[in-house]
């Protein structure tokens, strides 16, 4: 254990012993009894063994001092016996009540030992000595005995309060280091400051300045350690306490009470009260406020510690948070780039004239199964992104509930069911909310009810609710086993997950779609029966919006083979092509020209930029990751182009699907994004808007420019 070997409390012990014979010789009292303090101090610190191999010496120490003081008969053993007894209840007490650690930095700790420990046990032993010595001299109370009473107990407990604590703080003083608010130099001139203005004060016999020595004490207390605060104590206690006993200082200045009982009470016995009180007074006001400075100190180090330790866990936090974002934008990008091959294909060839019906029914399935695994991989992407602040805008909720719907019409029409939208809002109508979120709310929804549904019919039904607006999404199938519906939202979760079930899917659907309700602080309620069907309500708390203007009828493009009156009397719209990748730029032409559009292709922003400023075109599809000079890059340049050049309609074609690409894309100037992979619906739909002007204005944010 730390703190002094049991030889150095049985050192201690004979040192003072020999400083009571000394002092009563000198000066005919003590000031201060410390074996009672030593004895105490060895107990607590040491193990069993060593404290009882301590004590036993320490007794005989003792009776062999009290043979030389030559105490009478029973007062030679009864002396010993009630320092021992004193030591060992002192000692049992503050086990009870300071705990095992008797940890005396805190300030709790140090106050229950000197309340609870300390002063009863002095006090015990005191009614017990002084009972025996009235009863074996047969003498009852009297003023003199009253005051040998109050005697002994002070100086008793001050030895209990000045030694015990200061060894324990002693034998804990590595527990000390790095608290102490002042360094070396700075305590150095505190301790001499105090010796210099004890000394002063207590040498001398003019002034009652004692008070004095409080200011240097406080600041001791208040910037060094509770160990070199215990001590400046002792240091006090020494030299005050020598000046007393030899007739200096303050107390001797104190006018004596004439007490009847008194009189043969020498007058330095009655001072010294005095003094032992201010004794009493400088611990009781030091050690406590050393004691909850280090403490204050220890819990400020400790914050400061959880501080940077919390800093740091934010900063790696951050890191983590800002590679995970990296990961799953290149987990996107790498794998919509193969898919947009994959799918594009298959598009085109479904859509081939000429072909036979099984290899139109394989190009199909090959489409479906794309999209399933493009579903897959975004959805476990979207899953692993977690929570993202939603960008109300206005929207026309039954577009978007048709676009969400949209992959799932080709899964119904095989299956032989019907998928309706029934929009009972009103027309035109925009209401603000966030398009991204309400999609991928709406898509595992209606993708579930076709994968659940044998026969009968999914209807879509979207109708104004008193908070908001109600989309109700209800199918035909089999509906859902009560058991299942409190875990229906949870992730990885599954209406049958056994080896047997005849749906497949990850689980991570419906999870998405509590995550985006209430992303959108809606909220989603399910009503089902078996083999009756299924209903999920999600209720949208959505304010209504400006409506927009009504829709001008135009001539949109269609494939070469149908009529198209508006192409008949007019040139091919010209569509610039820009994407790294041959495969990608093969299935956007061949898609293209199926239009009757002009394709031109070109492999990065550098020629796309030359492209531009060298001849005319409609469109611009323009993929983001490119060598040489990226999309983003090129777009920026061609509004910065000279002339009509700066307005041409440029629309990203990336496999960068994320929110941020998003806006990303249109702070460089991009009208609109198209994600990868490609089909031939969407990208028609896109080049009509073109067309037609209705895509949104280009804008290029600072954020940009600065870029």
């Amino acid at each position: 254990m730390a703190g002094p070997p049991a030889w150095a409390y049985v050192a201690l012990f004979a040192a003072s012993q020999l400083i009571g014979h000394w002092s009563v010789a000198t000066f005919g009292a003590i000031a201060v009894w410390l074996s009672n303090g030593i004895m105490v101090a060895a107990l607590l610190q040491l193990r069993r063994r060593p404290a009882v191999a301590v004590l036993t010496a320490c007794f005989t120490i003792n009776l062999f001092s009290n043979v030389v003081r030559g105490d009478p008969g029973v007062l030679l053993w009864l002396n010993a016996l009630l320092n021992l007894g004193e030591a060992t209840l002192c000692a049992f007490l503050a086990r009870r009540v300071c705990g095992a650690a008797l940890d005396m930095r805190r300030p709790k700790r140090l106050m229950a030992f000197a309340g609870l420990a300390a002063v009863p046990a002095v006090a015990v032993i005191t009614a017990v000595g002084f009972g025996l010595v009235m009863l074996i001299r047969q003498t009852g109370l009297s003023t003199g005995l009253v005051f040998s009473i109050y005697s002994f107990y002070i100086v008793e407990l001050l030895g209990l309060l000045l030694v015990t604590p200061i060894l324990l703080l002693v034998a804990r003083a590595h527990r000390f280091e790095g608290m102490a608010q002042a360094r070396a130099p700075e305590a150095l001139g505190l301790f001499a400051i105090m010796l210099g203005v004890t000394t002063f004060a207590f040498w001398q016999n003019d002034a009652p300045i004692a008070f004095l020595t409080f200011p240097p004490m406080l600041l001791i207390g208040l910037r060094l350690s509770p160990t070199r605060t215990a001590c400046a104590v002792v240091l006090l206690a020494v030299i005050t306490g020598v000046a007393t006993l030899t007739g200096h200082g303050p107390v001797h200045l104190t006018r004596l009470m004439d007490a009847p009982g008194l009189a043969d009470v020498p007058p330095m016995l009655r001072r010294l009260g005095v003094y032992n009180l201010y004794l009493l007074a400088m611990l009781a006001t030091m050690l406590p406020i050393s004691t909850i400075m280090t403490e204050r100190r220890r819990l400020e180090a400790r914050l400061l510690a959880r501080t940077v330790a919390a800093q740091e866990a934010r900063r790696r936090a951050e890191d983590a948070a800002a590679s995970r974002s990296r990961f799953l934008a290149m987990m996107s990008h790498e794998m919509r780039t193969p898919l947009n091959g994959v799918a594009g294909f298959a598009d085109v060839l479904a859509n081939r004239p000429g072909m036979d019906a099984t290899a139109l029914r394989q190009a199909r399935q090959i489409r479906e199964s794309s999209d399933g695994l493009l579903m897959l991989v975004e959805d476990i992407l979207d899953f692993a992104r977690g929570d993202d602040a939603v960008s109300p805008e206005p929207l026309d909720l039954g577009a978007v509930v048709r676009e969400a719907a949209a992959p799932s019409g080709t899964a119904a029409a095989a299956r032989g069911l019907s998928l309706t939208i029934d929009d009972r809002l009103p027309g035109n109508a925009r209401y603000l909310c966030d398009r991204r979120a309400l999609r991928q709310a709406l898509h595992p929804m209606i993708a579930n009810a076709v994968k659940f549904t044998d026969q009968g019919a999914v209807v879509v039904r979207l109708d104004r609710s008193p908070d908001g607006v109600c989309i109700r999404v209800s199918d035909t199938g089999c509906g859902i086993e009560p058991a299942v519906l409190p875990g229906l939202f949870e992730a990885f979760a599954q209406g049958d997950a056994t080896i047997r079930r005849t749906h497949s899917g990850a689980g991570l659907g419906l999870a998405l779609v509590a995550r985006h309700v209430r992303r959108l602080n809606g909220r989603i309620e399910v009503e089902s029966r078996l083999g009756e069907g299924s209903t999920f309500s999600l209720n949208l708390p959505v304010r209504r919006a400006a409506d927009a203007a009504p829709a001008v009828a135009e001539a949109p493009l269609a494939p070469r083979d149908a009529p198209n009156p508006a192409l008949d009397e007019a040139r091919a719209p010209r569509v610039l092509v820009v994407d790294d990748h041959p495969v990608n730029r093969e299935v956007a032409r061949i898609m293209l020209e199926a239009f009757g559009c002009d394709v031109v292709e070109v492999c990065d922003g550098q020629e796309a930029v030359d492209a531009v400023a060298g001849q005319p075109f409609d469109l611009v599809l323009m993929d983001v990751r490119m060598p040489h000079m990226d999309g983003l890059e090129a777009t920026r340049r061609i509004r910065a182009l000279p002339g009509p050049e700066a307005g041409l309609a440029v629309v990203a074609m990336t496999a960068d699907a994320m929110p941020e690409d998003v806006v990303r894309c249109v702070a460089a100037g991009m009208n609109a994004h198209m994600p990868k992979p490609i089909n031939q619906a969407g990208l028609l739909a896109v080049v009509n808007r073109a067309l037609s002007g209705d895509l949104p204005a280009a804008r290029v944010t600072l954020e940009a420019e600065a870029a």
